[in-house]
């Protein structure tokens, strides 16, 4: 059974009915957790969801489908198969995506990741998921949407705004904002481009026919 692991429920959302399905809240530590208690039923794992960008030529809205996932703890391949009728069928670009344990927040932060790791996109749970597919032996792919640019950086109510399971957090996101007033702003441009990537997951998995898995 193909096993997807996204960070929110509203990527969760997206995805075809039944899909087995599970929401880290963008923490590596639980959705590790998470997959560490799944049974051998699993035959291929997809990580889906929203990434940030360090290619500056990307955009909110692009797809990228992972050739590659490199972070600090190694390197892991996708099922280029996979990753390669994943691109055909979205128009995504193929590349590789890094791993992060906490979110690439500004531009410099971005900017270092790129020149360590080649890498266009960086997500959290991209890792993790390729990580536990290696050990298993099973195919892996990645299908991520950008939602912040390269060059933008991110107010720190962006990254309180998720409960553990992956749900809006809006008290956190009121005591962010009460502590920084100036981050409303930036905040609602990251949620119009968060919308923007989530509507491209979207029109992907339509292109897809539901149809995520490899073959």
């Amino acid at each position: 059974m193909l096993l997807v692991t996204v960070g929110m429920q509203s990527e969760a959302a997206l995805l075809p009915k039944g899909t087995r399905t599970l929401v880290s809240g963008a923490d590596p530590e639980r959705l590790a957790a998470l997959l560490a208690a799944q049974g051998e039923d699993v035959t291929a794992v997809l990580s889906f969801g929203i990434a940030g960008a360090l290619d500056p030529e990307l955009q909110p809205g692009d797809l990228i489908a992972a050739t590659r996932i490199r972070a600090a703890a190694g390197a892991w391949p996708a099922d280029m198969a996979w990753a390669a009728r994943l691109a055909r069928a979205t128009a995504a670009r193929l590349g590789v995506v890094a791993g992060a344990n906490a979110a690439a927040a500004d531009a410099a932060a971005k900017k270092a990741l790129r020149a360590m790791t080649g890498a266009v996109a960086v997500d959290m749970e991209s890792q993790v998921a390729a990580a536990f597919a290696a050990a298993r032996g099973l195919p892996f792919a990645a299908l991520r949407a950008v939602a912040d640019t390269a060059a933008e950086t991110l107010p720190r109510a962006a990254l309180v705004g998720l409960t553990d399971d992956g749900r809006p957090a809006p008290l956190r996101v009121l005591l962010a904002l009460a502590r920084r007033p100036g981050d409303l702003r930036p905040l609602r441009v990251v949620a119009a481009r968060s919308r923007t990537a989530l509507q491209a997951l979207g029109h992907g998995v339509s292109l897809l026919r539901g149809n995520l898995r490899q073959g």
